[in-house]
Formats: structure tokens, C-alpha cells, sequence
């Protein structure tokens, strides 16, 4: 029965991302595809995958325990954070907190998290940011 509840709940949610996604206004400087191209694919996948797992759930779905749930749960308040925090923190610093604590729940040690997540960081931003010349967030530093 959970696996129909979350099948239908992702159908709907799918349902709404491509509403949005069909809100999205395009300019007259555009590209050939648009900006609606990508959001809409991502619905439809979305979509589609909870409608299989509606029409076919498992029979006996195995739920983690409490502590798993726990985990799953700081998982996404970090990732929320992070999305609150990145214009006041900036990119390098957000990210390396962020992707240490994921990388440390991932079992890492605390030294190799660190690690991770300054390198994750600092190696997105080189790509992004140096090499691409992309935009990100600046934070307290200037990078």
C-alpha cells in the first residue's frame, strides 16, 4: 500500500513540476529547444517512473528503521540549508559543508569528508566558474 501512496504522490508532484515547467516564459532570444525542453523532460521520466511504481508496487515493501530515517531526514535538512545558506555563504564554502556531511553519513571519516568536501568545491568552482565562466554565488571571501 506504501508503494502506491509514494507512486501516486510522485505522479502528482510530476504533475506540478510540469505546470511550472509550462509557466516559464521564453524570451525572443531563445534557443531552438527553449527553457521548457529540460523541466518537461525531467517531469515526464519523473512521472513515469512513479506511475510504474504505482501500477506494480512490491508486495512486502521493506521501510529502513527509525535511525536510517533519521539519517534520510538530516540528509534533506542539509540539502535545504544549503540552498538557504549559498548566497549568504557562497559556493565554495556551502558546498564544502554540505558535501562533507553528505560525504561523512556516506562513511567516510571526519578527515576524509573534510577532504571531500573541500575538493568537491574547490573542483566544481575551478570547472564552473574559471574554465566555463559561469556564474556562482560569492560568498563572505569574494569566490
Amino acid at each position: 500500500m506504501s508503494d502506491r501512496i509514494f507512486g501516486a504522490f510522485g505522479v502528482f508532484l510530476a504533475l506540478g513540476y510540469a505546470y511550472a515547467a509550462l509557466q516559464i516564459e521564453e524570451s525572443f532570444l531563445s534557443d531552438a529547444v527553449g527553457p521548457k525542453a529540460f523541466p518537461l523532460i525531467i517531469a515526464t521520466i519523473f512521472g513515469l517512473s512513479s506511475a510504474v511504481i504505482f501500477l506494480r508496487p512490491d508486495a512486502e515493501p521493506h521501510w529502513p528503521a527509525f535511525g536510517r530515517l533519521a539519517e534520510l531526514a538530516a540528509a534533506v535538512v542539509v540539502m535545504v540549508l544549503y540552498a538557504e545558506l549559498l548566497p549568504e555563504a557562497g559556493f565554495v564554502i556551502a558546498t564544502a559543508f554540505a558535501a562533507a556531511y553528505l560525504s561523512w553519513r556516506l562513511g567516510s571519516t571526519l578527515i576524509g569528508a573534510a577532504l571531500t568536501g573541500v575538493g568537491t568545491s574547490v573542483g566544481i568552482y575551478v570547472v564552473f566558474h574559471l574554465v566555463l565562466g559561469l556564474s556562482l554565488a560569492r560568498g563572505p571571501l569574494g569566490f
